[in-house]
């Protein structure tokens, strides 16, 4: 996430496809939604979009038990997290209007 915050839409998505990082493909799937999502309701072009926050936050942890020797048990916590990304459109200065 580190890597695409406060990037445009274009520089995000070439980052990604050149990182290897296993989550950069989860990363640019959530991206090409938030997109897809900004031009479908707000009439936005990609080109006019850049990456505003994106943060990720622990999510639900599932609880299972693995067993250990001498019929003991211990607990293996599956975690998992949520991904946040806003996309916003820049803004025009007041030197582009006048």
């Amino acid at each position: 996430m580190d890597l695409v915050r406060g990037a445009s839409v274009d520089e995000a998505f070439d980052t990604l496809r050149m990182t290897r990082k296993r989550a950069s493909v989860i990363i640019a799937k959530l991206l090409k939604s938030a997109v897809a999502t900004a031009g479908d309701q707000h009439d936005i072009e990609a080109e006019d979009l850049y990456i505003k926050r994106a943060w990720v936050d622990g999510g639900p942890m599932r609880k299972t038990w693995w067993p250990r020797p001498r019929g003991m048990a211990a607990r293996k916590r599956h975690r998992t997290s949520h991904v946040n990304l806003v996309v916003a459109a820049y803004e025009e200065t007041e030197e582009n209007q006048t």
